[in-house]
Formats: structure tokens, sequence, C-alpha cells
């Protein structure tokens, strides 16, 4: 069975060089500092920058295909100034690596929704003459979301271009309570926030004005599979009994059907059978991709689960490659 892995993040000496001499938005300098202190190990350094080494890897455990992406929180955390000439460089230099190693890497473009207008061009650039698959986009920016309008150049051009659009988490929004207890980060902070993100999309309208993008939701989508059932619920009795005191936009389908409709989920860092059975309930396995999460998870154990799972050979293969090369279209 083919395998392709689709939330496989990289970074080249050239950006780390620049980007870590930046200086970081006000309230980003926290999740900043750690990424920077993790980036500068040696031992991951390593791991995010020697992709002849990533190979290695991917062949000892019968990896076909990665799909390749900034190391997040990518360019996100710095001006714009800054972010916009650093997201396209990055893109340059991830186009290159995926000419140099056809049909090994894939790879999602970098953008800086700090400036809807060039991010708009770029992700045109990157999905056109660049040939990338998609773009990522690590959740907030500055704490502004996609669903408010100064961000729908980026949404129209995205849905323009037939780009996924990879929601990958990062901190979230202002620490408040995420703050203590290592909350921030993946332990829980991370899936509340894409998660958070995701639900603002579809709750806004935003997928009503754009309802051909497509977005991607890691770990079998931000816990978000849980609840369709309890948000259909909800938002029927809320637009039924307190519209007034809360405004809310008059959508064309229940919450349930745009995540059915405009999302896929991966299974990135996610190895438990009893969650990826809902994910397939919840959306069906051709919109669920297989991701290891590399280099943050454990790459040979991402690939027993998909190969050990309790699938049907159908299912499997979806997960494998099928749904990863329609909706990113790789050949």
């Amino acid at each position: 069975m083919r395998v392709i892995a689709v939330e496989e993040h990289l970074a080249t000496e050239a950006f780390l060089r620049v980007a870590h001499g930046l200086d970081v938005v006000p309230g980003d300098e926290t999740e900043v500092g750690l990424t920077r202190t993790v980036e500068t190990s040696p031992a991951f350094r390593a791991r995010l920058v020697d992709l002849d080494a990533r190979l290695d890897e991917m062949d000892a455990i019968g990896q076909d295909m990665a799909v390749l992406s900034l190391d997040p929180p990518g360019v996100q955390p710095y001006p714009a100034a800054d972010a916009v000439p650093l997201a396209s460089e990055f893109n340059d230099a991830l186009a290159a690596i995926v000419r140099r190693h056809p049909g090994r890497f894939g790879g999602l473009a970098a953008v800086a929704p700090q400036d809807p207008a060039a991010a708009a061009a770029e992700i045109e650039r990157a999905t056109g003459p660049l040939g990338l698959n998609g773009i990522m986009i690590n959740s907030h920016t500055g704490g502004r979301y996609l669903d408010e309008p100064e961000f729908a150049p980026l949404l129209a051009a995205a849905e323009a271009n037939r780009a996924p659009i990879y929601l990958h988490p990062r901190a979230p929004s202002g620490l408040g309570a995420y703050r203590e207890h290592g909350m921030s980060g993946a332990v829980w902070g991370y899936q509340a926030e894409a998660g958070l993100h995701a639900v603002r999309l579809i709750l806004s309208g935003a997928l009503d004005r754009h309802p051909g993008l497509t977005i991607v939701l890691g770990h079998l989508g931000e816990g978000i599979p849980y609840w369709l059932r309890r948000m259909d619920n909800r938002h029927a009795f809320a637009v039924r009994t307190a519209g007034a005191a809360t405004p809310m936009p008059r959508l064309s389908l229940t919450p349930s059907e745009y995540f059915r409709r405009n999302f896929a989920l991966t299974t990135s860092g996610i190895d438990d059978p009893d969650v990826l059975g809902l994910a397939l309930r919840a959306v069906g396995a051709d919109n669920i991709m297989f991701a290891i999460d590399c280099p943050y998870e454990d790459s040979a154990a991402a690939m027993a689960f998909l190969r050990d799972a309790p699938l049907t050979e159908g299912q499997r293969t979806a997960l494998g490659h099928r749904t990863a090369e329609r909706v990113f279209g790789i050949a």
C-alpha cells in the first residue's frame, strides 16, 4: 500500500537564521521563545533540516511520501514587513525540495495572514507556478481569526485556487488560564485553539461565503467529531430562543453538515483506534488522511497504527494515500 503522511514539519537553515533574529509581535513571545529553544537543540534541529535522514527514516518504516510544511507557528508571530518576504523565501526553498525529490515530497506553503492581500497573492503563486499542494495556517494571527472580514481576500484566494488550508494548532490567543500547568501546548491548548478556530469558521457563515473551501484539521478533528450532535442541537436551540440576545448569522446548513462538506481530518498524533472509529463514523474514510506529525511524534509507531488499526482494506487505502491524493492534488 502506498503511504502518504501529510503533517510533516521541516525548516531550512536559512529560515531559522533569519527567523531567530526577528522581533516578535506582542503576545507571542512565550510561544516563540519555546519554539526557538526547541529549534536550537542540535538533535531536534537536525531532524528538522536534514532531508537525507528524513528520507532514510521514511524508507525504513515504509512511508512513500511526506507533505512537508514549515515548523509551526511559521511566520505568523512576526511583523508583516518581515513575515511576507520570509514566507515567500521559504516557499521557494520548499518548492525546490519538492522538485529535487519527485514522488517523495509534497509541500504546503507558508503565508502571512498579517497582510491578507499579500497572503492571497502568495497562495496563487505557491499553488500555481511553484506547484505546492496547499497552505498551512497556524490558527490565529495576532489573536485574529480567519472568519473575520479582513481575511476575506485570503479565503477567496484559497477557494479560487483550490488550495486546501491545513489549520494547524498553536498556543491559544491570550494565554490566560492556559498559561499554567503546561496547558498552552499540545497537552490541551493546541487542540482547544484549533478547534475554536474551526468552529468559528463554521458558525460565522464563512463557509456559506466560501463554500468551495477545504479545511484540514489534524488530531482527528481537534475534538469536534465528539461534539457534532450537540453542536447541531444547541445551535438550533440558540437560533430559536436566543437570537436577539446573542446575534448569530443565519446558516444554510447545520454545523455538522459544514463539517462533513468542508473539512478533512488527519490522524496526526492520535494513534487511538476508538477515536479513529468515531472520526470514521463522523466523516467517513474518504475524508481522513494519515499523518505522523514528524519530528514531534514517533514515525514507526504511527506507521504501526496505520497498519494494525481495525480497518477494512478500503478504509486503510483511503487513509494511507487515496484521500491525500484527492485533497492535495497529488498524482
